[in-house]
Parts: C-alpha cells; structure tokens; sequence
C-alpha cells in the first residue's frame, strides 16, 4: 500500500481537479489485453511501472513530464483519498518521481488544494513541470463551480498555488454530457478538449479553443469531420512536436471498444487532420482503451492496463515502433540566474521564433532553484529569454532549422537577467551579421526592439552600445568592423524614436576579449554586440 507524505514535505504539491460527482468517473471498462504479438520482427512488450506506482486498488489516467521523470495519475478507493469514506469509487492525484537511475519512487498521495471532496484528475503537465492542468473550474480560494479545467502554478515555496479556472467562451453550451476533459499543446498555444453538448449525453467530439489577448480562450471549435465521427472521441494528447494528436474513439475499425489512434495536423487551422491510424495490439484491446499520454522524447507510451497486474488496473509502458511516434523534438533545460549575484531567479520564459519574433511558446522558472524546461520542434530558429521586473534579459539563440532530425534530443542552456544598474552589461545574442559586413540581418530586429523598449520605458536610462570582434585580422580592420557594426545597431534603435542623446556607439575592435582567441568557442564570445547602462 502507498505511503502517505504529509502536506509540508511534499516538493511536488499538487492541485485539485473534478467534474459531477455521479458515478461518471474514470474507471472505463478495463477488459485484459491479449497476448503480446510481433509486428515487423519487433516484440512490443507491456511493462509494468512495479509496485511503487502500482497496488491493490485501481491505477488509471497517467499523465507523464515531457523530460519523463513526474508522473501523476488517479488512485481509486484508497483510504488516504480526500473522500474515501464519503464519495463512491473516489479519486484522488498521486504522483512519483523517477530518479537518476531509471527507478520509480514509491508515490504519493497529495493534499488539498489539489485533492478536494469531487472526483479529481491531472491533465498536462507543462514542459517545465511548473504548470499543470487539473480537473474542474475552481477560484476564489479554492472554491469549486463545476466542470470545467484549471490551471495550477507552483509558487515561490515549492508548493502549488490555488486552481484558477481557465475562462473558455460559452464554454457550459459545450460541456452538457456524462464525462470530460482536456489536454494542451506544450506551447499552451492550443487547449483541446472532449466533451459534448448533449444533456447527459456519452459520444463527445474534440474541440480546440486558443489563448485570447484578455486571458480568457476562445469558444470551443470542433476538430472537423475527420476527427469527430458519430461515436465517442475522447481523452486526446497531444504529442511535443505539436501537431501528432493520440485520442479515443469507438471508430469503425477498431480492436474492441474505444481504441487509441493517431492523426497528424495538417495546418494551422486545427480542422484538417492526415486519417486516423488504430495503433493495434498489444496498445489497443478488446476492452475500453484511453488516457494515453508520452514524454517529450516519444518513446514510449503510458497506459492503464489490467493485464497481469497487481490489483484491478495498474499503469504500464509499452515501446512505440517508428510509425507510432511523433516527430522528434529538443528539450531545452537549465536555470536562470542573476547576472550580477549568480543567484538563481524565478521568472517568466519566452521563446520565438526568428526572424518574424512571433511568440512560439512560454513557461516559468521554478521559483526556488530557477529551472526550467520547453519543448521546441526542429526546422526553426528560436530567441528564448527570461523576464522578470527590473531585469533585462540575455536572450539566446537556437539555431534548429539546420539541425538533422535525428531524433530527440536534450539541450542545457542557462538564462541570465541583468538588473537595470549603472555599470551593468547586457550582451545581445540574437543580432546578427552576414561575414565581413555591418548591415544588420532581419532577424536581429525582435533583439534590438527590446533594447528600444528598454529605453521607452525608462526614460532616465542612458546607454553605450558597443561592439566587438576576435583577433583574426589587423587592428584597424577589426575596429572598423566593429565600429560600424555598433553605428548599424544605434541606428536602428535612433529610427525607432529614441533621441541619439541617449545612445553612444563604440567599436573595440579585438581589445575587449571575454576569452582566449584560440579556440573557436573563445573566438565566437568574443565576437559579440552588448550595451552597458551609463546612466539611471
């Protein structure tokens, strides 16, 4: 039987979910799936996460970390549950952490906020494991006002702050049926979520709705006909490449009952889908199959399963072959820090893409050590950056539109914030030059708009925009180069309205170098485009 951590020990605290407390629960009918088969001379085997994840009681719905390492999901009837001796068949959120060996550790069970008196459920969990998405609409401290989903965000003490309802246009014309509920694209650019506007109906459709500029989302709009047949569409995921969707569906051409398939998006506009492909046995059974969920680096798959288990469900993993995986995808993760005092910060995370500085995605730092982790496609270009008040970012650059798709991979990228002091020095990542030449690129625009925006709003500040060079080639060459690279810069920022008495350029030339020349790691610091604060 799991151990019960009290509520001051837990790092990873979570928070509240639910829906109608009718006996319309997660449970599903769990049927045993057949013997393992081989596909293409490959062995698809069932693994059992083990016993510190799995008991006697029923395990269902996980929801895994896109770096593969938190796994929450519901435990049925335990004792610990918030209202086991009140509420029939409840469920509660559990969660465990994988350590550094691969081993799960045993779970937890977690108090209110996360776990109230309705029936509760983790949807997603954000990239930077600092966001989840929970079940049912709660606010006001905590108060519960009916189905719905709310976001939870962990808060300067490790623990999770209270659920706040995500607003969703009309969103009660939608969410009229027995079950619901939703998933999010890692770049939380999209919410997508099964239910379905028949009272006290049971076949839902997938819809989609998107972040609107007031923080509220957008009324519901159906995935189209592709998707939304007239059975039951239910409990989609959405894979880290943003645009390979897993769902449930009672679709012709299944294994047994509700079954899980894969489709591809194929454009922006979230209604034009590749056809449904059944992923088979051993994933698909006889019986009832959902809540299918994967890590960022889309090896494997996370299921429930009643096959040799260790009471009536249990969660389990199986390997996907080639053709089931999304596409592969970067986890980017590190910590930001204070540039000054090298202390870890909490902030926000942006990333775009460049040259067009169009938002891609965000996230937060976890507020006591400073980490973070986001998920980004190949084919692209990125500018991610830290913001926080009274810091101005050191934004860096991911050149992923030249990378091979050779899989997944992981990144370590440390983020730093400059407080806005006299003396203090910014380097500028994101502005770039053709070879030998001071004509600013286009994609260099978004970085230096931020430094115009630093300005606009702190009229009192005063800077010194420099630039610099390695050693290769003669003194006068490498500051001229640098000189007129710096006037190409204050140019810019002069055209965008800021008086030319606020700015100074300055071309060093070879004569500042941050590192040796003689490697070209060092040579590539040196070449650099930074501005110092002269006067606050």
């Amino acid at each position: 039987m799991k151990r019960i951590v009290p509520f001051l020990a837990l790092a990873f605290c979570l928070q509240q979910a639910t829906a109608q407390m009718s006996h319309a629960s997660d449970t599903g009918k769990l049927i045993a799936q057949k013997d393992n088969i081989i596909t293409a001379n490959t062995i698809i085997k069932i693994e059992n996460l083990g016993q510190n994840i799995n008991s006697d009681l029923p395990e269902l719905r996980p929801t895994v970390s896109a770096d593969g390492n938190l796994l929450f999901f519901i435990c049925e009837n335990h004792p610990a549950n918030t209202k086991y001796n009140s509420v029939p068949n409840s469920q509660d959120i559990w969660y465990a952490i994988r350590d550094s060996n691969g081993v799960w550790q045993e779970a937890r069970h977690l108090k209110y906020p996360l776990n109230t008196s309705q029936y509760n459920a983790v949807y997603w969990i954000s990239p930077d494991n600092n966001r989840i998405l929970i079940r049912g609409a709660f606010g006001n401290g905590g108060a519960y006002f009916g189905k719905g989903v709310s976001l939870c965000t962990r808060q300067a003490d490790g623990r999770w702050g209270e659920p706040e309802e995500l607003r969703i246009r009309n969103y009660q014309k939608y969410d009229r049926g027995v079950v619901s509920g939703a998933t999010m694209t890692q770049d939380r650019q999209a919410l997508v979520l099964y239910m379905t506007p028949e009272p006290g109906g049971g076949n839902n459709d997938l819809f989609v709705c998107f972040p609107q500029p007031d923080g509220s989302w957008s009324e519901p709009k159906s995935l189209g006909k592709q998707i939304n047949l007239p059975g039951d569409e239910m409990t989609p995921y959405i894979a880290a490449d943003g645009v390979t969707m897993y769902f449930s569906s009672n679709r012709p051409g299944g294994v047994g009952d509700n079954d899980i398939w894969m489709t591809k998006r194929l454009d922006k506009s979230w209604t034009k889908w590749s056809t449904p492909v059944n992923l088979g046995e051993p994933i698909n059974t006889e019986g009832w199959d959902a809540f299918f969920t994967l890590d960022a680096g889309g090896e494997y798959a996370y299921l429930t399963s009643n096959k040799d288990t260790y009471g009536e469900s249990d969660i389990v993993r199986v390997k996907l072959l080639e053709r089931e995986k999304p596409d592969p995808v970067i986890l980017v993760s590190g910590n930001v820090y204070n540039a000054k005092t090298k202390q870890p910060l909490s902030a926000s995370l942006i990333y775009e893409t460049l040259p067009d500085g169009v938002e891609a995605g965000n996230g937060i730092s976890n507020p006591v050590d400073g980490a973070f982790k986001i998920v980004l496609p190949y084919d692209k270009n990125y500018s991610i950056r830290a913001s926080a008040d009274k810091f101005f970012a050191i934004s860096e650059n991911l050149n992923l539109d030249s990378m091979v798709k050779a899989g997944y991979k992981e990144i370590h990228k440390d983020l730093y914030l400059v407080p806005i002091e006299i003396g203090q020095v910014v380097r500028l990542n994101n502005v770039f030059f053709d070879f030998d030449k001071w004509d600013l690129r286009p994609e260099s625009n978004v970085e230096l708009d931020r430094v115009v925006k630093l300005l606009k709003e702190n009229p009192a500040i005063e800077i010194e925009l420099s630039a610099h060079t390695d050693s290769k080639g003669s003194d006068e060459y490498n500051f001229k180069l640098s000189d007129n690279r710096a006037r190409s810069c204050v140019e810019y920022i002069i055209s965008k309205g800021i008086p030319a008495s606020r700015i100074v350029s300055k071309g060093y030339g070879e004569s500042l170098p941050v590192s040796e020349n003689e490697t070209d790691e060092g040579r590539q610091l040196n070449r650099r485009v930074e501005f110092k604060i002269m006067k606050n």
